[in-house]
């Protein structure tokens, strides 16, 4: 029977990356130093490294962090619900509650820090375009489906519908990180919807 050695971990990953993710979200990537990580993450630089890597391996797993809980958003939503619009509608409404949460309402941390980070992080640019690319593609499968359940009209372009769809989603990020009333952005995500899909 083999006994393991060695100190226990005294971090809990998830927790760590957690605590990372906010620092970056609020900060941005340049903006964040690896004092600032440390003292989040309640770890010394040594012990960051052994774990997660340099600066740009804990932003990339935050991001994915991140980017898995909107996929459950998504899941939870817009494929949960049987009317397409009804669906999207309580997906936008979930987003928001996601990028105005805490004391200062910081939008998606993708799309308001990645952007940036991607100029000069090649890595960050993959990521990025693989997150977008991603969620057309769900959102894709989803518009599709509602045509052929007689939800939307059959002529519709789906791919562009699909991109206009999340192009929504990024608006409403970058205006609660502008400080847009939350109350706005809910009438915004409505008329969006109805403009893009029409009525039922």
């Amino acid at each position: 029977m083999s006994t393991q050695r060695g100190r226990p971990k005294k971090y809990d990953p998830q927790t760590a990356l957690q605590a990372a993710g906010g620092v970056f979200w609020a900060q941005g990537f340049s903006g964040t130093s690896l004092d600032d990580l440390s003292a989040a993450m309640g770890m010394n630089r040594p012990s960051i490294y052994r774990a997660f890597g340099d600066k740009e391996a804990v932003y990339r797993l935050a991001l994915a962090q991140f980017t898995r809980q909107m996929e459950e958003g998504f899941n939870h939503t817009v494929l949960q619900e049987t009317d397409f619009r009804e669906g999207l509608r309580r997906f936008y409404r979930a987003a928001l509650e996601v990028y105005s949460s805490g004391e200062a309402a910081l939008g998606c941390m993708v799309m308001c820090t990645a952007p940036a980070a991607s100029i000069t992080h090649l890595d960050v640019q993959s990521d990025l375009l693989e997150v977008i690319e991603q969620l057309d593609r769900r959102i894709l499968k989803r518009v599709e489906l509602a045509v052929d359940q007689g939800q939307l009209s059959a002529i519709v372009d789906a791919k562009s519908l699909s991109k206009l769809i999340q192009a929504v989603l990024h608006s409403l990020a970058i205006r609660a990180r502008a400080g847009e009333s939350k109350t706005s952005l809910r009438r915004f995500a409505d008329a969006a919807i109805l403009t893009i899909l029409g009525k039922t």
